[in-house]
């Protein structure tokens, strides 16, 4: 009976995806949940491409809550936000970065995330953290709630870099950030190198840069 107590128990508890590429984190991550006794960890990535493909395969239909980091390889964790909550938008999103900057926080709340803690954050507070998301709130560590609120008292405004530029000049931009030569991605695209030259003169105006690196990293490609 004891048994069929402790597996019942299990299968209320809420489910959640993992998803950081840091070796030793996860492995942090993975006992920290396990052991919380709270929720139970259905299945941790290193990727937002493992994640993304074990949705698509038909499995995580139960899944409450979804932990990320952003820096990933590939794909973003604010892509996998953004590509998850159409989807399956019952399912939570807390980020969990190393990066503080308001551009990335208010990326990652446009994309869909409930909250943003960083990285650091003592081991009970991350399981409040989630607790909370679970039940309405927004959990943020206090350094990124700081951050929001000096934005909107600066009156700083937010936009999205990649809705500045048209569709083509996305295109060419998101090529350019996989490490394509201008003549490669002409080929891709069927254009002349003149042209692909003309669209990156563009991008690098309207995102107000002066090179690659930096067109990349305010589009959010990187």
């Amino acid at each position: 009976m004891a048994f069929k107590a402790a597996v019942a128990y299990f299968y209320t508890m809420d489910a959640l995806l993992l998803v950081e590429d840091d070796d030793k984190i996860r492995e942090y991550l993975t006992t920290l949940i396990n052991m919380s006794g709270l929720f139970k960890l259905e299945a941790s990535f290193a990727s937002a491409e493992a994640a993304m493909k074990y949705v698509e395969s038909g499995n995580g239909k139960n899944v409450a809550l979804l932990l990320t980091d952003i820096q990933l390889p590939g794909k973003s964790g604010i892509e996998l936000i953004a590509w998850l909550k159409p989807l399956h938008p019952h399912i939570q999103c807390l980020v969990l970065s190393a990066f503080d900057d308001a551009d990335k926080v208010f990326r990652a709340i446009k994309a869909g995330a409930t909250g943003y803690v960083l990285k650091g954050i003592e081991a009970p507070k991350l399981i409040d953290a989630l607790k909370d998301v679970l039940k309405g709130g927004s959990p943020m560590s206090s350094q990124i709630a700081r951050k929001v609120v000096m934005a909107f008292q600066k009156d700083v405004p937010y936009f999205d870099a990649k809705e500045m530029l048209t569709d083509r000049e996305n295109e060419v931009l998101l090529w350019l950030s996989k490490g394509f030569s201008y003549q490669e991605i002409a080929d891709k695209l069927f254009l002349s190198v003149e042209t692909i030259r003309t669209h990156i003169r563009n991008i690098y105006e309207k995102l107000q840069v002066r090179n690659k690196k930096e067109a990349i990293k305010k589009a959010g490609l990187y």
